[in-house]
């Protein structure tokens, strides 16, 4: 299962619900779960679950015991959201990213829609403090019954703002060439496999990704080198998020799955509007090792199931996507009932 915002968690604290949702998951082998910022300065939406202090650490484990229960296996993906922020968040401080570049677009605040500000450039000696953000939500994450993580370094939030030249117009040691802009999440990869494993951390890219005001002059260059650097490291899995038509629409330059699998020689998990055919197609042809399902699995609790006996599929229902209550969360119905 594709990791799912779905801004169910009032004060940052993840509920009840959230474990009956997780559970009702737990067949799809391996869980990710939706976006869950590393610390206060990581947020940018409201009621999305935290992992930096006690209390979430402690309502996590209800939703891993559950999981866990039915025989599922669970990653939690750390997030930073960067620039897509807002200083409602922030006690009017502004967000944080590589380069004071306003996105275009709104950001969903507590009190409402609200235009993107422009966000302050972090100081290099800053780096090293979220590095220890993000290794200190790991360490949390782990105590809290996860069975490894995800660093989301995808759809335009932090570690990809760092990644492209359209957000990074930095002149020191994280801006300018691939290596330099790929610097930042290589050390936070590194500093995550100091506390998890290897084995037990993941990473998702969108190279194709114009979401969030995302654009970069020669993404194959960026995400190849990437790549290579990534495969001695010896991770669980990358997760490739493919180009969607709302790339395609809004200009994005499309790097093939084909060399983006001739770059990378470990696991590779891909997504991306995949249906049951077209999944099994790119598992055939070697372009990927598994394929993560994100609105479906919304509908579809029992989705592998389904899938197992070409069983009909529940509709999802996008106005419910985001925010409220079991509506729409966990009232979809499983096969028999």
């Amino acid at each position: 299962m594709a990791p799912l915002t779905r801004m169910r968690a009032p004060l940052s604290c993840p509920t009840d619900l959230m474990a009956t949702y997780y559970a009702q998951r737990a067949s799809a082998g391996l869980n990710i779960s939706e976006a869950t910022p590393i610390s206060p300065q990581g947020v940018g939406y409201p009621a999305t679950p935290g992992i930096y202090n006690d209390t979430q650490v402690s309502a996590w484990k209800k939703i891993t015991a559950a999981v866990h229960a039915k025989n599922g296996h669970i990653f939690m993906q750390l997030w930073h959201v960067g620039r897509i922020s807002h200083p409602d968040f922030h006690n009017g401080e502004l967000p944080v990213a590589p380069s004071a570049i306003a996105p275009k677009g709104n950001a969903i605040t507590p009190t409402g829609i609200q235009a993107f500000v422009t966000p302050r450039a972090l100081e290099t000696d800053e780096i090293p403090s979220i590095i220890e953000d993000y290794k200190t939500a790991a360490s949390n994450a782990l105590e809290a019954g996860f069975d490894g993580i995800e660093i989301h370094s995808a759809n335009g939030y932090l570690l990809d703002e760092f990644l492209r030249d359209g957000t990074n117009k930095r002149t020191d040691s994280y801006g300018g060439s691939v290596e330099n802009r790929a610097r930042f999440l290589l050390e936070v990869t590194e500093a995550l496999i100091s506390v998890c494993g290897a084995n037990r951390v993941g990473i998702r890219l969108s190279p194709s990704g114009t979401f969030n005001d995302m654009s970069d002059s020669n993404p194959e260059a960026i995400f190849v080198y990437l790549l290579k650097q990534l495969n001695p490291l010896g991770l669980a899995y990358v997760h490739i998020v493919d180009a969607l038509e709302g790339d395609i629409r809004h200009g994005a330059k499309v790097i093939s799955l084909e060399i983006l699998r001739a770059a990378y020689n470990g696991t590779l998990i891909v997504c991306g509007g995949y249906d049951q055919v077209r999944a099994e197609d790119a598992i055939a042809k070697g372009l990927a090792d598994a394929v993560a399902f994100g609105q479906l699995y919304i509908a579809n609790p029992d989705l592998a199931e389904r899938f197992k006996l070409n069983a009909p599929l529940n509709t999802p229902d996008t106005s419910s996507f985001y925010g409220g209550t079991e509506k729409g969360y966990t009232d979809y119905p499983s096969l028999g009932e």
